[in-house]
């Protein structure tokens, strides 16, 4: 292949489609079931959940015309100017049905293959290129690489396969830190008293938003995402998740003012970047070309990781 970009999230769908129309034979690896990464969805019975990232705004030019070109095929649609009462004019936008609709737009048309789990890549002997190694035993060599996960977990497959980065780099890169969320996705037996958009933001204890996928538009049926904060989903990140998801609930029950039916609590682990790298991609090799992008790089948020990866590609086209 040409390009291989690792992890189909928002910057390697973003980094693939410049990487495509440049006419570059370029192949999409993601570990997950599906695309998308932290702009997930989940059902649970007739319930829908966004239960990753809520919404998107624009301020980039460019990435404001990729906004209207999915609000122009219904993948999009503006949420609201604001919350709790305080509209300050500014659109915040969510895929429809769900959010998991906007990375599906953008993998339109590219080669993706998902649950792949990439262990390694090393340096081709005697070529200019990378290979990359896989759980299921099937390699894929590439002339240049995009890499997107979460930086540790860029830095662990770099790390397996012995390929070294520059110490100084290696500093930085190792320096960025991430705050982890559980989510609770909590099914209702009636409404809640979530009031419009449907948000509850930081509302006390360990909660840092809870969200109502009914009143968003996202659920047919009640159903709210609780979000946790950072100190509390460290604290029970190795404990049982379903008596955290409890607590959250209990937390939460001023607002969700019917009985939960059912509930699943997922984690996310790499939820937010704390510090990021001072550029929206770095090279971390070249000879073959190796790059490292996504929301750590210059903009923790669904615009800043797909600024990262179309930076990162028009770098790699540029070389």
């Amino acid at each position: 292949m040409e390009a291989l970009v690792i992890g189909a999230g928002m910057a390697g769908l973003a980094a693939a489609r410049v990487l495509r129309a440049s006419g570059r034979e370029t192949v999409v690896v993601d570990k997950g079931r599906g695309v998308g990464g932290r702009m997930a969805s989940r059902r649970i019975a007739n319930a829908v959940f966004d239960h990753g990232a809520q919404f998107f705004t624009a301020r980039d030019p460019g990435f404001h015309r990729s906004v209207e070109s999915w609000l122009g095929a219904g993948a999009a649609r503006e949420w609201c100017r604001g919350f709790g009462g305080a509209q300050d004019g500014h659109p915040r936008w969510r895929g429809t049905p769900s959010m998991t609709a906007v990375p599906k737009a953008l993998a339109e048309g590219l080669d993706v293959r998902t649950e792949r789990r990439v262990l390694s890549i090393v340096r081709g002997r005697g070529e200019d290129t990378w290979l990359a190694r896989f759980d299921d035993g099937e390699p894929i060599r590439a002339r240049s690489i995009i890499m997107t996960p979460p930086v540790p977990q860029s830095l662990a497959i770099l790390a397996a396969g012995e390929t070294e980065v520059d110490p100084s780099l290696h500093s930085r890169l190792s320096a960025i830190e991430y705050e982890r969320c559980l989510a609770v996705m909590a099914v209702l037996d009636g409404p809640s008293g979530i009031p419009e958009p449907g948000v509850v933001r930081d509302p006390g204890g360990p909660i840092a938003w809870i969200a109502d996928n009914a009143v968003k538009g996202v659920s047919p049926v009640p159903a709210v995402t609780i979000h946790a904060h950072d100190a509390f989903s460290r604290e029970s990140w190795g404990g049982d998740r379903e008596a955290a998801g409890r607590e959250l609930i209990r937390s939460a029950r001023r607002w969700i003012g019917s009985n939960v039916t059912d509930f699943q609590v997922h984690g996310w682990r790499y939820s937010k970047p704390v510090g990021v790298f001072e550029e929206r991609f770095c090279i971390a090799g070249d000879r073959p070309t190796l790059i490292l992008a996504g929301d750590a790089f210059a903009g923790p948020r669904v615009e800043g990781a797909a600024l990262s990866g179309r930076a990162a590609a028009e770098a790699l086209i540029g070389q």
